[in-house]
């Protein structure tokens, strides 16, 4: 049988099964052993051969994702009520599905992924947040949801494609309890940005994310911004800025974990 576990990823199987050598350590290692902060995995889009979107200015969306995600992390380690770590801390490529297989293995609590894309009217800005599901929102986020997918061209051939079947196999697998939780984390950086950071209209949105794909774990992609935007482009570029985002952030997450309740080490919630 399958373990809980399950990498989902680019809608390959690739490592199904967490092994049995990382299973058995999880459970005897001292840390597992009483109870521990969540961890709390961000994600910083592209990165490596992968720029992400282009500033019109010429700024490269993988460098705003990590230097944004650093300071999250940094806020959210700050007191200790997280464990925080971030899929890349430097500038290197990593395939959608082992982001997604990360998170799994690290039994994460929550995953974010941080990024800030770009578009072809060059006229819209603003924040926002997808979460998962087979048919996107509205065409603006189809688009975008292909422009981050296609990350994986970068990828070699093994991390490409899947077919129908197993594609519908792997988005049944996602469960209620993790869509609910992830629909509750967009609504709750929704309600953190509203007063400090400009948002898009209609900012909570959905689309087949692969990145988003994980069967238990709540998962939601920010869009901080648009690169295409001079001016959101010229924000993500100040820490000050991304300093307003990440305190935003914190308050999202802050307010997700009242509500979801007090999630185990393993990444599983209880009621609270």
């Amino acid at each position: 049988m399958l373990t809980r576990r399950i990498l989902l990823g680019h809608g390959v199987a690739g490592s199904v099964l967490v092994p049995a050598a990382a299973r058995a350590e999880r459970l005897t290692s001292p840390a597992r052993l009483g109870p521990s902060p969540p961890l709390v995995m961000l994600d910083p889009g592209h990165g490596g051969k992968d720029p992400g979107a282009i500033g019109v200015s010429g700024t490269y969306e993988k460098h705003v994702a990590l230097a944004a995600a650093q300071q999250l992390r940094q806020l959210l380690a700050a007191d200790g009520r997280y464990r925080v770590e971030l899929t890349r801390t430097r500038d290197v490529f990593i395939p959608l599905e082992d982001r997604v297989a990360i998170a799994q293995h690290k039994c994460a609590a929550l995953f974010v992924s941080m990024h800030a894309d770009a578009l072809t009217d060059h006229s819209v800005r603003g924040a926002s947040v997808y979460t998962l599901a087979e048919q996107a929102s509205d065409a603006q986020t189809a688009a975008l949801a292909v422009r981050e997918n296609d990350s994986d061209r970068f990828a070699t051939p093994e991390f490409r494609g899947a077919s129908p079947e197993v594609a519908r196999i792997l988005a049944s697998l996602v469960r209620q309890e993790t869509r609910i939780g992830s629909a509750r984390m967009a609504h709750s950086v929704v309600g953190a940005f509203r007063h400090d950071v400009a948002l898009l209209q209609n900012p909570a949105r959905h689309a087949g994310f692969m990145v988003l794909k994980a069967a238990d774990i709540p998962s939601v992609l920010v869009e901080m911004g648009f690169m295409s935007n001079r001016d959101d482009e010229a924000a993500l570029r100040k820490p000050q800025h991304r300093a307003l985002v990440a305190a935003a952030m914190r308050r999202a997450i802050d307010a997700w974990f009242a509500q979801a309740g007090s999630p185990r080490p393993d990444g599983l919630r209880t009621a609270g």
